[in-house]
């Protein structure tokens, strides 16, 4: 590949920050969103192509991208919004942003735990519409954290960060994952092989699992009714993890005490339903939204591209 600097065309919203880093690294060029007549228009002959999560790159359009693009790169760690068979096909590599969303998430994985345990959604209703009469004894009990135990299906990093940070607060940790994880990453947590056996002892579910087609609707009727009476579910994964139909209804009967979601299927197009349950404790998919991620984000696509340039291998390619 040739020294001189890659040139770029970012779509997609990016802090000032992140497009100065871009800027510094490539002839980059930003839009805020695809037009109305796809991206070979304002792609022309740059050589990168590197998109936001949510904007789609489809089989299609992949095939009728300019001879010039060299590689395809996503601002953000997963990458079902293209189709990297496509991809593969043409040639291009793909470049994703991993190991580094970590921190941000599992703060906000224990975010989302707390403010579900401690009825945070109606105690900002209470205050925030000036109709609180004062403290008293009864008002707004929740839960603790201290000496519950915390399930967590998918104990990748994510998984083990919030693990780390739970602990701190007294909980003891279990997990669910397709296979048991050495001593070392374990860290004291219990492995269960079947989600049931974990369920009935979990008074905290913690879904951070990769979205696929066996994890869709993994939460459902079935798996919601092995909980132990009374639990609380948090998503910091995918909102198609959860069946919202089996969600929705354990927490109106009480057989859920409470949820805290960060994600949702069709978002932003969520479920109305879960507006109307003050027991629901919702974030607007923040979980990596820290500068200091931001920022890592695209320093992992600035190294891989690099990488790239140089005729070596990227760490974050996927394909």
């Amino acid at each position: 590949m040739s020294d001189a600097r890659w040139s770029v065309l970012a779509i997609g919203r990016f802090p000032d920050e992140v497009k100065a880093d871009f800027r510094d690294a490539f002839d980059c060029a930003f839009l805020d969103a695809v037009p109305p007549g796809g991206v070979n228009g304002p792609l022309g002959e740059r050589e990168v192509l590197i998109m936001s999560f949510g904007t789609e790159l489809r089989a299609g359009a992949i095939r009728a991208l300019p001879a010039s693009l060299k590689v395809i790169g996503t601002y953000s760690v997963g990458y079902e919004h293209i189709d990297v068979a496509a991809a593969k096909a043409r040639g291009l590599p793909v470049l994703n942003t991993p190991d580094v969303l970590t921190d941000a998430v599992a703060e906000v994985g224990m975010l989302l735990m707390l403010g579900a345990a401690r009825r945070a959604t109606e105690s900002i209703d209470l205050i925030r519409g000036r109709h609180w009469p004062g403290w008293n004894a009864t008002q707004l009990i929740g839960v603790e954290l201290l000496g519950k135990n915390l399930g967590i299906l998918g104990m990748g990093r994510i998984g083990r960060g919030v693990a780390r940070r739970a602990r701190a607060f007294g909980m003891e940790v279990h997990y669910h994952n397709r296979s048991r994880l050495s001593p070392e990453l374990e860290d004291g947590a219990t492995y269960h092989a079947d989600f049931a056996d974990m369920a009935t002892l979990t008074d905290m579910l913690l879904l951070a699992a990769q979205s696929s087609g066996a994890t869709r609707h993994y939460l459902d009727d079935g798996r919601i009714a092995r909980l132990k009476p009374g639990a609380i579910v948090c998503n910091v994964a995918r909102g198609d993890l959860i069946d919202d139909d089996a969600l929705i209804a354990a927490l109106k009967d009480g057989r859920v005490r409470a949820a805290g979601l960060d994600v949702f299927e069709n978002e932003p197009k969520l479920d109305p339903r879960y507006f109307d349950l003050p027991n629901v404790f919702m974030l607007p998919h923040i979980g990596s939204s820290t500068i200091e991620t931001r920022r890592r984000m695209a320093r992992s696509l600035i190294d891989g591209l690099l990488a790239l340039k140089a005729g070596g291998k990227a760490a974050n390619r996927v394909v």
